[in-house]
């Protein structure tokens, strides 16, 4: 089995045909998604999707994006949201992006040691979102854990060596996306080489940067295993045995979600 652990399943991409994208991925071995919150203020509509479906679980928190809409939230309520439903598995995705730059820098710092403290209080991953902002990601990264510890994930990496690196010293996960498996993307391969083979996951970010050979059309959680093959060529393991690493490693950081639907599913 395969998990997609970062999707948008409340995109607009997909309203037509959720159904449909979900059993695709059924259909390809990836058992488990996490739709991921992007503003708190729309977590109704992730909480829905979350609910209709099993296998789909989601996360709660505000997008670097969005961080100036949503100025302001504080961590008690990032927590009494993750605490009071059973399917909230993660917080974020929060973060900077210094690539948009979409929101004022300060603003997206303060909602990033917010999302860090409802994690380190809820002891739920923090999806982390960082964009051409390493040394800064890594400053508030090692700040945050010298007050505390708090399980994370460096989602859809793009980033350089040295965020990779102290991302798993601070006990950190790395997730690759289909930017892996671009022809472009030698120096992300050489990255997923030097991390630990337990701090391992894959994921879509779908409805985005669908993986070879979809490249440049829609992305959906059945296109993981596209991603997944290539993180096993890479690190030269079986497709079998990437399946096993990172689902292990999924439930692993996701602690909320049972782990019994590994063998139901």
């Amino acid at each position: 089995m395969l998990v997609d652990s970062h999707c948008h399943l409340d995109f607009p991409d997909f309203e037509a045909e959720r159904d449909a994208v979900i059993g695709r991925a059924r259909e390809a071995g990836v058992g488990l998604m996490v739709t991921i919150s992007t503003r708190v203020r729309q977590f109704d509509r992730i909480r829905a999707i979350a609910e209709a479906y099993e296998n789909v679980f989601c996360t709660i928190g505000t997008h670097p994006h969005n961080a100036e809409e949503e100025a302001g939230i504080p961590a008690s309520e990032l927590v009494k949201i993750a605490t009071s439903h059973p399917k909230v598995v993660g917080i974020g995705e929060a973060g900077l992006d210094y690539f948009y730059d979409k929101a004022p820098r300060d603003l997206q710092a303060q909602g990033f040691r917010a999302h860090i403290e409802a994690a380190r209080e809820t002891r739920l991953p923090l999806v982390i979102h960082a964009r051409q902002a390493d040394e800064d990601v890594i400053r508030i990264l090692d700040e945050e854990t010298g007050k505390g510890a708090f399980p994370f994930i460096l989602h859809c990496f793009s980033s350089g060596p040295e965020l990779a690196r102290r991302g798993v010293e601070l006990g950190g996960y790395v997730s690759f996306s289909g930017i892996l498996t671009f022809k472009n993307s030698q120096e992300i391969r050489d990255i997923a080489k030097t991390v630990p083979t337990d701090r391992l996951l894959v994921e879509t970010d779908a409805p985005y940067l669908a993986p070879v050979p979809f490249r440049g059309k829609r992305n959906e959680p059945a296109f993981v295993a596209k991603t997944a093959a290539v993180l096993a060529d890479t690190i030269g393991v079986t497709a079998e045995e990437i399946a096993r690493i990172t689902t292990e490693n999924f439930f692993r950081l996701f602690t909320k979600v049972p782990r019994e639907l590994a063998r139901e599913i």
